[in-house]
């Protein structure tokens, strides 16, 4: 069995940022008011929240939570490798094409304790064909925590519409935010 890497190819390229791409300093929000990794509805969630930086870039801030934890007063490895996943994949919204996670590796550097702000960020590292490669470090107050490296496969919308659990769905369709927000990413190379 092969593995697909999450380094870029020696011909990828690393892309402009999209003219419709948020600004830099712009809070992302969540694409999805249920997702456990930004959606602001989600009970126990971790309700992330990047904000775009100046180039291929985003920043956010993740405290970790009693319920997000592993060991005693720690944070799940789980939870933390979520945390990457969710900030990684905000990334597509600064090149604007929706885009599913491949593959994801994370590091774990040292422990996080429950109540520690755990500080993001991520950056797409290149681009081939509909691979996209990015990677990521969190840090608290200083030392790096976590490290990661991902691929993420542009999709087009209808990969949500066919594989997606019907109620749900019917929910964002009755969404005029979220419809919008999808909309944006309507045009996909």
């Amino acid at each position: 069995m092969s593995m697909t890497p999450t380094t870029p190819p020696q011909d990828a390229v690393l892309p402009e940022r999209h003219p419709e791409a948020p600004a830099p300093g712009t809070r992302l929000g969540s694409h999805y008011e249920h997702c456990f990794g930004c959606g602001p509805q989600h009970p126990g969630g971790l309700r992330i929240d990047a904000v775009a930086g100046e180039g291929l870039d985003v920043s956010a801030v993740f405290t970790v939570r009693d319920v997000h934890q592993g060991g005693p007063g720690l944070a799940h490895g789980g939870v933390l490798t979520t945390a990457m996943d969710e900030t990684l994949g905000t990334l597509n919204w600064l090149l604007h094409v929706p885009a599913v996670t491949g593959r994801l590796e994370t590091d774990f550097l040292s422990p996080v304790p429950v109540d520690t702000p755990l500080h993001l960020r991520a950056w797409v590292t290149g681009v081939h064909g509909r691979k996209v490669y990015s990677a990521a470090e969190a840090r608290i107050d200083g030392p790096v925590a976590v490290r990661a490296a991902a691929l993420f496969i542009q999709v087009k919308l209808e990969h949500f519409t066919t594989h997606g659990r019907p109620e749900d769905i019917e929910k964002v369709l009755d969404d005029p935010d979220l419809m919008k927000r999808a909309r944006a990413f309507e045009v996909n190379p």
